[in-house]
């Protein structure tokens, strides 16, 4: 039990830092980049706060592997062990335009099995945590377990991705059926707002391990399902369409996407 002490306050002490970089970058000009697309950007600054976590990991424990979203950790193969899996800025694209909306992610898994979740919203200063069996917490208060809502009683995320392809009948269906459509643009933001029942789901068309991971084991924590559109369990070593969503959502969600496949 020490040990796990000494880690979240360790973890809980490097994302302040972080969040410190990102917010002082704003007096500053950033150095943008595009990896796949206009939409898929990366920052000097995204860089930076991952070479930060990695080298204090590094320090503190180097027997532990690192998966990261800008390719400074490990090259993965497999998830024996302890893992961290780090999102440095998640919503890059809110970080360079708005300068809001975007959180700091981390999560610890142990042999594939998800051990600690933290997501911070760096600019409304709520740091969201989950431990494996001792449930999730906001600003260390505890979080009650979701209500079960059904689709038509809530609202819900759809990703961009998802909304716009012309052919996917299902993500028009979902938001018709639902109490209407929001977009973040942060996969750990939405996440958290399912978490907090601001949301009944969050859907995903290709999220990576670094969007997810710290995600998931919050969700879990407070009764939620997460899993890939189909309903297949969430694979940490690729990309993933996914959803979040309470029990029954997820089943009407699932049940969707598995009829328009067939």
């Amino acid at each position: 039990m020490e040990q796990i002490e000494k880690r979240d306050h360790l973890i809980k002490e490097w994302i302040k830092e972080a969040a410190a970089i990102s917010k002082n970058s704003f007096n500053n000009e950033l150095i943008v980049q595009e990896k796949t697309n206009r939409t898929d950007l990366v920052t000097n600054i995204d860089k930076e706060i991952e070479q930060f976590f990695i080298q204090k990991i590094n320090r503190y424990f180097p027997e532990e592997r690192v998966l990261g979203e800008e390719g400074s950790g490990h090259q993965m193969t497999d998830l024996k062990g302890i893992v961290w899996i780090i999102d440095p800025i998640d919503g890059t694209l809110n970080f360079v335009n708005q300068q809001n909306d975007f959180a700091i992610m981390i999560s610890i898994y142990e042999d594939g099995v998800g051990q600690s979740g933290y997501i911070y919203d760096v600019m409304r200063d709520e740091l969201y945590t989950a431990y494996k069996g001792q449930g999730a917490y906001l600003n260390d208060q505890k979080l009650p377990r979701v209500e079960d809502k059904a689709l038509g009683q809530g609202l819900v995320a759809i990703s961009y991705r998802l909304m716009s392809k012309e052919n996917n009948e299902a993500a028009k269906k979902i938001g018709k059926t639902s109490s209407g459509v929001r977009m973040i643009g942060s996969a750990g933001l939405e996440t958290v707002h399912v978490a907090t029942g601001r949301l009944v789901a969050y859907l995903g068309a290709s999220l990576a391990p670094w969007d997810i991971a710290a995600g998931k084991i919050i969700a879990e924590e407070v009764g939620l399902l997460y899993t890939q559109l189909d309903g297949q369990p969430i694979d940490l070593l690729n990309k993933n369409a996914t959803i979040v969503a309470t029990p029954a959502v997820h089943k009407e969600v699932t049940d969707i996407y598995r009829n328009e496949i067939k």
